[in-house]
């Protein structure tokens, strides 16, 4: 089992980001799974160059490599490939990311109004590498996103699920999935995260669950309050998350709906799978 889960990465986050438990990992070998430290941020084009290390493995020791996780940009690299932005200058990098993400979306609108328009205000992650991008190169992104490399969806034979279940079920086992997240373990997890002074922009900072548990911590938000907003911003999440899913993969991988708590779960995945 092969993470793809852009949380699930970072040791750092073992309850917050629901990793799988102990006694998951001693059924089948687990790779990529707590594997970055959080002052280290795993980019996409890391964890691809990771996960092609894992598969070749894999199918140098004669076993079957299982991607799961629903990061889609992390498999969209590793299946299409990356374009081939060239290195962005140190310096550069550091002034861009120091931007409070306001004055950044400003600039892009300026440097790169395209890129500007496309992305939300407040999505700074996003906004950031675009403003990068067209100061350390004098292109647009975008220009370079015409081209992808690296990419091994021609060399492998891929036999995608896409698990869509019923909303209702979903949003209700996010809710009770932030409620575990906010355990003993996981506040510890958080309280010893922040006593660490990372970056607020660092991505392990911003995995769901731990701005919640860090607003309850510095007493800014009630139990009650930061649960409610850890739960809402899960749904949230998970509402985007099946949007892109539903519509972005190619057409043709199939698309599983039904509950993943039903008795015939296992017949139904494969006979989902033969189709595929």
């Amino acid at each position: 089992m092969i993470n793809a889960d852009s949380a699930q990465v970072y040791k750092d986050l073992r309850v917050v980001s629901a990793r799988p438990s102990q006694a998951d990992e001693a059924r089948a070998p687990h790779r990529l799974y707590g594997t970055r430290d959080g002052a280290f941020a795993c980019s996409a084009a890391d964890w691809a160059a990771e996960a092609k290390a894992e598969i070749a493995a894999a199918h140098g020791a004669g076993r079957l490599p299982i991607l799961a996780g629903g990061t889609g940009l992390y498999l969209r690299t590793l299946i299409e490939g990356i374009a081939p932005v060239p290195d962005i200058d140190p310096a550069i990098r550091a002034a861009v990311r120091a931007l409070p993400v306001a004055e950044a979306h400003a600039a892009l609108t300026r440097e790169d109004p395209a890129a500007a328009a496309r992305l939300r205000p407040s999505d700074t992650s996003r906004i950031a590498r675009a403003l990068e991008v067209a100061r350390s190169t004098g292109r647009p992104l975008a220009d370079w996103q015409k081209e992808k490399v690296g990419g091994i969806g021609g060399s492998i034979a891929l036999r995608p699920i896409i698990l869509l279940p019923p909303r209702a079920w979903l949003y209700a086992r996010c809710d009770t999935r932030f409620e575990e997240i906010f355990s003993d373990e996981g506040i510890e997890e958080v309280r010893s995260l922040l006593a660490r002074g990372l970056s607020p922009a660092a991505p392990v900072m911003r995995a769901i669950g731990v701005p919640e548990i860090a607003a309850f911590l510095g007493g800014s938000l009630t139990r009650p309050e930061a649960l409610a907003a850890g739960q809402a911003a899960t749904r949230q999440y998970a509402k985007r998350q099946y949007t892109w899913l539903r519509h972005q993969p190619p057409a043709d991988w199939p698309r599983f709906e039904s509950a993943l708590d039903s008795p015939s779960i296992e017949a139904e995945l494969v006979a989902a799978l033969s189709r595929s």
